[in-house]
């Protein structure tokens, strides 16, 4: 299994002496939402994918489920490793897109 981590290394850097773009806070917050949104559906995507019955099952069960995968795809979004969030936010932020 692959580290998460090593998603990290296809960040560019800033050059030595070269200003950061400031990056909207509204923007950054937005876009870490927007991962979010697509982790939820990739989670719920794997939870269709049952391998056996489950005894338990009920409407109260999936309700839980699913409140905890929210909060699973909002914790994975907020650490930013899949960088999802920073492509958006490279282009929609400033000097987006004119490359």
């Amino acid at each position: 299994m692959s580290n998460l981590s090593t998603a990290g290394a296809i960040r560019p850097t800033a050059a030595a002496g070269s200003p950061s773009p400031t990056i909207d806070p509204a923007l950054k917050k937005v876009a870490e939402q927007f991962e979010a949104v697509f982790l939820r559906q990739m989670i719920a995507s794997m939870r269709q994918a049952k391998l056996t019955d489950d005894p338990f099952d009920s409407s109260a069960t999936d309700n839980f489920r699913e409140m905890a995968d929210t909060r699973t795809a909002d914790s994975i979004a907020a650490l930013g490793r899949f960088g999802i969030a920073e492509m958006i936010e490279r282009q929609l932020g400033p000097r987006g897109g004119s490359k």
